[in-house]
């Protein structure tokens, strides 16, 4: 190191979502990095969403097994995650994260009961590296509404930083952010703020294998999933105290995997199947599913959450689900398997012609075979709707979006003027699948439990297992439907 300039190296890594096979080549990556640059030179940060309960090693340990990997890749600093903040509750984050070797990191976010952060959880946090004074800024996306119902109080992140950012100024040479917030809302806080020295970013799962520089302001990402990771250096001119900062993220396909990390995550997996293994149903009959058509299982999912909401009609996407359940016992592993998204039910008032329009979404293939992933999605593809509440007929002689030529709710026709409640998913009110179901008004998220916690008692109810094989969906052309081959009659 030359006496006139301090070189700090920063690695960084963001929204992993317990892709475990990938972090374990990151942490082979700072391994190696950790032979290259001195202990006093390396930072190591995360900014959030670094597990994921679609992962089974995550759902059966409750976390531990990230927990496990985050402490043995010896982290200087995490970020608050939405995924770490919505998928538990305050006292299951306080079990995963109370004696954490790094702080968890998160300013705009606090108890309600207390109006202060948990022990457990600091705004941030000032370090000391190769004679550079860093300070590391948490900030997290603020979804208000699911936050409140599991005990939280959020603040505007922008307004959490212009309050926060002079005063850390002041105290070190450089402020940091550890933003869980998206590029727009990075992009808006380097232009805005003054101070900002560097925003690593997270949430949109951006990759920015080049930074963005926005005045004196550097924004770094490192994409999703650890398939690639990024490294900054920061230079200190001793003299005039100037800093300089060149980064970017890097493919981590041709990385070496840590064996050892390998080996804990193997251990954590164990347990996870053994933790999983108990029986939470048997059932007489199959639960067949169908991403293209109305099938049982399907329409279970959708009698569920409506049951759940106090709903008159459920409104679900097929491709929730994964696969159907053969007859004999369901364990919570073949439930999770099933339906591995961290995805929660919500009542919502919706226009009968809204409903309508997202009836006939349902018949059209580019609606059906959409992949996408994200908004607690984590299945192959949206599947065509699932409904309970609502018998309709379907005419496919006629074009695309004008099919459907009756739709009756509680034997009444369903009228376009008319306001219902519906029960559906999360995900659909932030504009993600059938679009016409985010003009819904929201009156109530219900959190913490997830789909798969729902059809629990679903699945034991034998009253919902014969009406989930009665078709909602019928076919104007014939007298008769069909379901994977089974004749159903249309006065069923």
């Amino acid at each position: 190191m030359s006496e006139s300039i301090r070189t700090l190296t920063l690695v960084h890594t963001n929204d992993i979502h317990s892709h475990f096979e990938e972090a374990c080549r990151v942490t082979g990556f700072v391994k190696r990095m950790r032979e290259k640059v001195p202990a006093d030179s390396l930072l190591l940060l995360d900014c959030g969403d670094f597990l994921d309960r679609a992962r089974m090693e995550t759902e059966g340990t409750e976390g531990a097994a990230n927990r496990a990997l985050l402490d043995y890749m010896g982290y200087d600093a995490a970020a608050m995650g939405n995924n770490e903040g919505l998928s538990y509750t305050k006292e299951q984050l306080a079990g995963l994260f109370a004696d954490a070797p790094c702080p968890v990191l998160c300013a705009n976010l606090v108890d309600a009961d207390t109006g202060a952060p948990p022990e457990w959880m600091k705004p941030y946090t000032i370090v000391d590296r190769a004679g550079i004074r860093i300070a590391l800024l948490g900030l997290t996306a603020p979804y208000e509404s699911f936050y409140e119902l599991l005990g939280w109080k959020t603040a505007d992140p922008l307004e959490t930083a212009r309050r926060y950012v002079p005063e850390l100024k002041r105290q070190a040479d450089l402020v940091v952010i550890l933003s869980h917030l998206g590029i727009r809302q990075d992009e808006l806080m380097a232009t805005s703020i003054e101070g900002i020295g560097l925003i690593l970013g997270a949430h949109t799962h951006h990759l920015l294998e080049a930074p963005l520089r926005f005045g004196e302001t550097v924004v770094c990402a490192a994409g999703k999933f650890a398939r690639h990771v990024g490294v900054v250096t920061i230079r200190k001119e001793l003299r005039s105290g100037r800093l300089t900062i060149e980064g970017g993220a890097g493919p981590t396909d041709n990385c070496p995997t840590d064996p050892l990390a390998e080996q804990l995550v193997g251990e954590y997996r164990k347990r996870s199947e053994a933790a999983m293994s108990g029986t939470v149903a048997t059932l007489r009959e199959p639960l067949e599913l169908s991403w293209e058509q109305e099938s049982p299982l399907g329409t279970l999912l959708a009698a569920t959450v409506r049951k759940a909401t106090g709903a008159r009609i459920g409104l679900v996407n097929s491709g929730q689900l994964l696969r159907g359940f053969p007859v004999g016992a369901v364990t919570r592993l073949d439930l999770h398997s099933a339906c591995p998204s961290p995805i929660n039910a919500c009542r919502i008032l919706l226009s009968g012609a809204h409903i309508r329009e997202a009836l006939e979404e349902s018949l059209l293939p580019e609606f059906i075979g959409f992949e996408f992933h994200g908004f607690g999605f984590r299945g192959d593809r949206l599947g065509t709707l699932s409904v309970d509440g609502i018998e309709w007929t379907v005419d496919e002689t006629k074009p695309p979006r004008e099919r459907v030529v009756s739709a009756f709710v509680g034997g009444e026709p369903l009228a376009d003027e008319a306001e219902y409640e519906v029960g559906t998913l999360d995900m659909f009110t932030f504009g993600i699948g059938y679009l016409s179901l985010k003009e819904g008004r929201v009156e109530k998220y219900y959190l913490p439990e997830f789909l798969r916690d729902l059809l629990v008692p679903a699945l034991r109810d034998e009253a919902m297992l014969r009406d989930c094989r009665r078709p909602r969906r019928l076919r104007a052309s014939v007298q008769e439907g069909s379901w994977d081959g089974a004749t159903l009659r249309r006065n069923d």
